[in-house]
């Protein structure tokens, strides 16, 4: 081979060397960055699952259907099932009688 053939072998191994170590170099960047968005992602999803249940509360206290099944929870079921409770206690009265 020519001095000139060696030259250019010469060059072109040391390019080649050169993309090989920024390939890898590279590669190893992109790893860590694919699991840094994975965890972004993952927050993500946990914000968004709370952002749904902070609105299903907002929207159940502000609806009129949420608002009256809150009352009814709070004020109207206590009274029925104490009514409930006085009744049954009446008809067992009766019966014995």
């Amino acid at each position: 081979m020519n001095t000139a053939e060696w030259i250019l072998v010469v060059i072109l191994s040391i390019t080649l060397l050169m993309f090989l170590i920024l390939g890898i170099v590279l590669i190893v960047r992109l790893i860590d960055l694919s699991k840094e968005v994975k965890k972004v992602v993952i927050e993500g999803q946990d914000i968004a699952k709370n952002t749904n249940g902070i609105v299903s509360n907002v929207k159940g206290m502000t609806s009129i259907g949420g608002t009256m099944e809150m009352f009814v929870d709070k004020y109207i079921t206590p009274k029925l099932k104490e009514k409930i409770k006085e009744r049954k206690k009446d008809d067992g009265r009766k019966t014995e009688e």
